[in-house]
Parts: structure tokens; sequence; C-alpha cells
């Protein structure tokens, strides 16, 4: 599956060891995490403003995270494909990247439930989905 993690859940992550941590490590194994620049510039920036980490550790967290990922450069969408305009990238990063999901903590982009084909769902609705679907199965990347 390929999956697009939201800003949110990467702070949550690295911020205390809880589902988006389980979540994170979760995508880095069984999926193709996707990213873009310029989330990846909103990853480091507010790591360093909002767990207060070091610059150094904050881009050896952003290199780790491009290495892992594939790297797209967000489609243009108009400004109204969400209530938030700050959010447009992370549907432009998705749908670049043709992402199965978006997980995310911020209620602009839950409200949409689906962008094109893209579900957008929590982490704990992300986490019960691939529970769900794995169940069985085995896992797939």
């Amino acid at each position: 599956m390929r999956v697009v993690l939201d800003t949110n859940v990467i702070i949550a992550a690295f911020a205390t060891r809880g589902l988006c941590a389980d979540v994170l490590e979760h995508c880095l194994y069984e999926h193709t995490l996707i990213f873009s620049e310029p989330l990846l510039d909103e990853i480091h920036e507010s790591i360093c403003k909002k767990i207060h980490a070091p610059k150094p550790a904050a881009s050896t967290l952003r290199k780790f995270l491009a290495d892992k990922a594939k790297i797209v450069v967000p489609v243009d969408l108009p400004k109204d494909a969400c209530r938030d305009p700050d959010d447009i990238v992370v549907l432009g990063t998705a749908a670049a990247g043709a992402a199965d999901v978006i997980v995310t903590g911020d209620n602009d982009l839950l409200i949409i439930k689906k962008f094109q084909t893209i579900l957008v769902l929590t982490p704990r609705e992300f986490w019960e989905f691939v529970q769900k679907k794995t169940a069985g199965q085995g896992s797939k990347k």
C-alpha cells in the first residue's frame, strides 16, 4: 500500500511512544511511504519547533525519511480542494504519489474522508484497517 503520513503523525511518532510510532514503524517495513520536499521541510521545521529537537537531529530524521520513501512533486490543486489551504500540499503529494491512503490527525483533512480514490484516515482507523487487511493474508509491501 502507498501511504502518506501527515506531519502531525510523524511529530507524534517522535514525541511519544504510542500508536503513531507504531503506524510509522509499520509503514516503514510493510508499505511504501510517499513524501514530497515540502512535506519533508514541514516535518523538519515542526520537529525543531514542537519537540525542540536540535537542527542536526531534525536533519538526520529528514534524510532518513527521504531515504525510506518515494519522493514526489506535489500535483497542483485548486486552493479550494480542502478547507485549509495549508493542507493542499498533503493532497497534492498523495495524488502525485498515487497513494492509497493519507494518515492524519488533521480535522480539515479528515472531514474529506476520501480524496479522489485516496482514503483519509486517522492513525487509529489506519491501524485497524491494516490489521483487518493483513489478518489471514500475511503482510505485503
